[in-house]
């Protein structure tokens, strides 16, 4: 098999030729064009697997070299070279369709890395790939959508903010972007930011050095060092607090973290994908998120439908859920009656894929014989109700006559409260019917004032 050829595109020659060098060092075949032209001409000659560019070229830029690949050699990576500190127009060409960036002075190691990672993005399979353990069920037009913006984003190392309300499946779309990308065989590692101490968040991002605080009698790595070569994905990122998101801005920027206590920083190679169910761009304005992070993970919004927006899936969902629940409970799989499946899809489901889940392992168990009927799902129960009689309203059209996060949290803090009353204020069992993790619901009890 010929090596794969990789075509830069500069007119320094300096620059050329320590880029062509060190790529025919790692034993691929190197081609140089000096302008805009000359490259456009060199791939009508041959194929190329991965193309870098100057981002300034004496007869254009490299956003139309961008636009001219993508218009006519679909599927083509191309990475551009950035100035020093131009972050503003590397984010553009991301927008643009850009694999990534490199930034002056050029880094031989961050090169290395990025043409490895752009050949492997180059040979990836267009069709989308599921782990075992993902399963991304659906065949309506926003879920036939989703797949396919999953798999165009997957060979991007732009940043992905995944947006769409709670219980969707914003972290499964995440490991489905990281499993189909050029990382897939480096780790993925998720964090809640809601879920972690304002004073431990710096050691749980960055790492610490032993002895660097009281309690540190170990080196720990953080996050970042943990997902080096892979994704790090950012849930409920709008729960970071502003002297965290400064810290997290660098880092990214930077490509480098310094833990608690270290003198040097460590480079750090990862894909940053952030995910929220608030309006993050309501949160810049109201000034509890930076403008310029807002800016850098936001390169590439992408919104998961929510479970109303695709009613037609109900039902495929609903079998292989059960079907999952009898293989981990034993025994056979339940079938759903005609009116459990009316009721289904009479019900808004404000919390989307994860209700439902709950829903019907609740009738899993509740079902009496080998058929689940609309008794069963008790979806007239407390806890509907209290979601049921709070959004009426929305449902309807109309909006609340109170602002809209004060409307949502006095929704949360209703459904909470009457999860744990239901338990006897058991905060673990409350968790568990609501369908989030311990931590995640005392965070949610600090936030909301519920003692």
């Amino acid at each position: 098999m010929s090596s794969p050829a990789i075509l830069i595109v500069d007119d320094e020659p300096d620059i050329r030729e320590l880029l062509a060098m060190t790529i025919r060092r790692m034993g691929f075949d190197a081609f140089c064009a000096e302008n805009l032209d000359g490259a456009c001409r060199m791939l009508e000659r041959r194929q190329f697997d991965f193309c870098l560019t100057d981002m300034k070229l004496p007869d254009g830029t490299g956003l139309q070299f961008i636009e001219h690949v993508q218009q006519h050699h679909e599927g083509l990576p191309v990475a551009v070279i950035t100035a020093f500190g131009s972050i503003e127009l590397a984010i553009e060409s991301m927008k643009a369709g850009a694999f990534d960036f490199l930034s002056k002075p050029i880094d031989l190691e961050r090169l290395r890395t990025l043409v490895g990672n752009a050949l492997r993005a180059g040979g990836a399979a267009g069709a989308l790939k599921c782990p075992a353990d993902v399963q991304l069920l659906g065949d309506t037009e926003p879920m036939q959508a989703l797949r396919t913006q999953i798999v165009r984003l997957a060979r991007s190392q732009a940043p992905v903010y995944i947006t769409g309300e709670s219980g969707t499946g914003k972290e499964m779309v995440a490991r489905l972007i990281h499993a189909n990308g050029p990382r897939s065989s480096a780790p993925f590692v998720p964090v809640n930011c809601g879920a972690i101490p304002g004073e431990l968040m710096e050691s749980e991002f960055f790492g610490h050095r032993k002895g660097s605080f009281t309690g540190a009698i170990n080196d720990k790595q953080g996050l970042f060092q943990t997902a080096h070569g892979g994704t790090l994905f950012l849930d409920e990122v709008a729960d970071l607090p502003l002297p965290m998101q400064v810290k997290l801005l660098r880092a990214i920027q930077e490509k480098a973290v310094r833990a608690v206590g270290a003198e040097q920083e460590t480079r750090v190679d990862v894909r940053i994908l952030s995910a929220t169910h608030k309006n993050l761009a309501e949160e810049v304005e109201q000034g509890r998120f930076r403008r310029d992070l807002f800016y850098r993970i936001n390169v590439i919004e992408l919104r998961v439908p929510s479970l109303r927006e695709r009613r037609a899936d109900i039902p495929q969902l609903a079998e292989a859920c059960i079907r999952r629940l009898a293989g981990e409970y034993g025994g056979a799989a339940p079938r759903l009656h005609a009116d459990a499946l009316r009721a289904l899809d009479a019900y808004p489901f404000p919390g989307n894929v994860r209700e439902l889940e709950n829903v019907l392992e609740r009738a899993f168990t509740l079902c009496d014989g080998r058929t689940i009927h609309a008794a069963d799902l008790c979806l007239d129960s407390p806890q509907h109700e209290v979601t049921r009689e709070a959004q009426p309203a929305l449902l309807n059209g109309d909006l609340p006559d109170v602002p809209l996060e004060e409307y949502l949290e006095d929704l949360e803090r209703r459904i909470i409260i009457r999860a744990l009353e239901l338990e006897r204020w058991n905060r673990t069992a409350a968790a568990k019917r609501l369908g989030m993790s311990f931590r995640s619901l005392r965070y949610r009890l600090q936030k909301l004032g519920i003692d």
